[in-house]
């Protein structure tokens, strides 16, 4: 078995994860490399849902018998889990949604409606890039159709970076909102967050930054960020599907006007009118994910337990040994930069003229799951010229000898196709 610094006592850690054991097509062992879609969950996690179904389930907040007491405080509990997990300032700047996208269009959409400083209307820009997953395009096409609003957007260099040397002619004096990934989730770059905040600070710009393929992998802290919104999900972090968080600073979530209106975000409410509650429920109207936010507290224990950096190290390891053994694969291009220190732990590329999809099929039935197509980031596909790509991803209970998997399984595909 390969050995490498920094790994993970992954052995241990595989037991936590039911999933990992299964075999696939007749009693070929799962090799599980489709981590930047979606996690596997642990023991800790499938137990804590199981725990608030059996023991608490109950509709949170206003209920005064004891099931409802108790939902309530392992709702509010995972709220205080996740203020801390991101060193937030406060827990009330910690919004609970379905996923990134939602949290996402709700910036969007507090933006469109909000009233002056913040308002986004026909004499103002928005800022996104050409990496982005459709999470964050199609909200802010969305918003400046509506609005008026002209939508610019960094481009990309050849080796899969942002392109900043127009930086102040994309930012601008117009510009109201930046909003961008933290980490590609085709193309794995590191994105330059210091460069970009600083720019939009010295316009008066808003920074929204997307964090979904960062907050599984390594630490988070958003008092360093220095962004104004964070959004990622809990499904890629060992929680369950259906959870998602934006943090706002506290300033701007008390002055936006909320997007959804209905039971709990409201203060008081008459036939005429209506006042809203503080943020955070401001923001959260209706039966909120509670049984998934239970499980996103229990997921932030188990990975806090194991400790952010310590991932992080883990898939440096993996990806740099990734990267090595992908470049002796022929005719192999991996999409994006081809050097660890620059790059997460997802790794897109193309196998000469075999079309991505064939490559996964051919994988697949050797047990091997990976993504195919354009990842919902179809401008990145256009940018290089390529139809889509495959892609490797992993996390920390990824191992090396799926890395060797992976490259056997790579040889048989350009065998199979000749």
């Amino acid at each position: 078995m390969t050995q490498l610094p920094g790994l993970l006592d992954t052995e241990a850690i595989r037991k936590d994860f039911p999933l990992l054991d299964r075999q696939v097509h007749d009693g070929k062992k799962l090799v599980y490399l489709d981590n930047a879609a979606t996690s596997q969950k642990p023991r800790q996690v499938l137990d804590a849902l199981n725990e608030y179904y059996e023991r608490h389930n109950a509709n949170v907040h206003r209920g005064v018998h004891v099931l409802a007491e108790e939902a309530t405080a392992l709702y509010e509990g995972a709220r205080d889990k996740v203020a801390t997990f991101i060193n937030a300032p406060s827990r009330d700047e910690v919004i609970f949604t379905k996923n990134a996208s939602e949290s996402l269009n709700l910036v969007a959409n507090m933006l469109g409606w909000a009233d002056e400083p913040y308002r986004v209307d026909h004499e103002t820009e928005i800022v996104i890039t050409e990496m982005e997953h459709h999470s964050n395009i199609v909200p802010w096409q969305l918003l400046s159709q509506r609005t008026g609003a002209k939508l610019k957007w960094f481009g990309l260099t050849d080796d899969g970076r942002l392109d900043l040397s127009n930086i102040d002619e994309i930012i601008t004096e117009k510009t109201k909102i930046v909003s961008f990934v933290l980490v590609s989730n085709i193309l794995g770059t590191f994105n330059p967050v210091e460069a970009i905040i600083r720019r939009a600070q010295e316009v008066g710009a808003l920074v929204c930054i997307d964090a979904s393929q960062a907050a599984p992998h390594m630490p988070l802290d958003v008092q360093a960020l220095q962004a104004d919104f964070v959004a990622f999900t809990g499904h890629k972090m060992c929680a369950p599907t259906g959870v998602g968080i934006l943090w706002g600073r506290q300033e701007l979530l008390e002055d936006l006007p909320p997007f959804l209106g209905g039971g709990e975000m409201i203060e008081t409410v008459s036939m005429h009118s209506s006042t809203y509650a503080p943020a955070p429920h401001k923001f959260e109207a209706g039966t909120p994910p509670i049984a998934q936010a239970v499980g996103l507290g229990a997921a932030i224990d188990y990975l806090s337990a194991i400790g952010m950096e310590k991932i992080a190290a883990h898939e440096h390891a993996l990806t740099e040994y990734a990267v090595k053994r992908l470049s002796e694969v022929p005719d192999l291009r991996i999409i994006g930069p081809t050097t660890a220190e620059e790059r997460g732990a997802a790794i897109s590329f193309t196998l000469g003229d075999i079309h991505p999809h064939d490559v996964g099929q051919v994988l697949d039935e050797q047990g091997i799951a990976v993504r195919v197509g354009h990842h919902c980031a179809r401008p990145v596909c256009l940018r290089y010229g390529i139809p889509a790509t495959t892609r490797a991803s992993f996390y920390l209970y990824s191992t090396p000898s799926e890395i060797d998997a992976l490259v056997e399984g790579l040889d048989y595909v350009r065998n199979f196709f000749g």
